[in-house]
């Protein structure tokens, strides 16, 4: 019996299956494990599309993104121990990756993929989710510490992944409250 990982919230075995053994055994094994990414996989990839477009990504591009980090996670499958934050993180360096390289934006609506059923429709998604402004007018550190949270990690987690200490975390945290804060009091003004 394997004993889980609850802190992660997967549901996924804290020690990887053994592959070691007769043939019949290693496909066993290989095939538990296929089964648990299969339930990461749906689990956790719409809400890291979700948690990269909270960090300013587009939403073709934080599909592309989540997709990217989903395929590393399979082939590094066996060695996670977290594989929540493991995704979180990938997703997030790369599209760190992502922004530094200047790349010219396509002129055409890509095509439909599993993520993105209708790629038109973006646009009118965007639109829909008041936050999105406000996590792009965010400095990029509390635009970055405000997607984690709403991602669901804690400071403390926050600061593990980032290299930042705790304080620095809730800091940059408050000011991005405090300017969502502003933000919906203009809103409620104005209307």
């Amino acid at each position: 019996m394997s004993t889980y990982d609850a802190a992660d919230g997967t549901g996924r075995p804290a020690t990887a299956p053994t592959t070691a053994g007769p043939p019949g055994q290693r496909h066993s094994a290989r095939q538990q494990t296929d089964d648990e990414f299969s339930a990461f996989y749906r689990a956790h990839i719409r809400p890291l599309v979700a948690f990269l477009v909270n960090h300013g990504a587009g939403v073709q591009t934080a599909a592309d993104i989540a997709q990217e980090a989903m395929t590393d996670a399979y082939r590094n499958w066996t060695g996670i121990t977290h594989p929540k934050a493991w995704v979180h993180k990938a997703a997030s360096r790369a599209l760190v990756r992502k922004i530094a390289s200047v790349e010219e934006p396509v002129e055409e609506v890509p095509e439909p993929t599993s993520l993105l059923a209708r790629p038109d429709a973006i646009a009118e998604w965007e639109t829909r989710h008041d936050v999105l402004p406000l996590l792009r007018s965010l400095p990029p550190r509390q635009s970055q510490v405000l997607a984690w949270t709403l991602a669901g990690f804690t400071p403390t987690d926050i600061a593990g992944h980032l290299g930042l200490t705790a304080e620095n975390v809730r800091a940059n945290l408050m000011k991005a409250r405090r300017a969502a804060a502003a933000h919906l009091n203009a809103r409620e003004e104005e209307q």
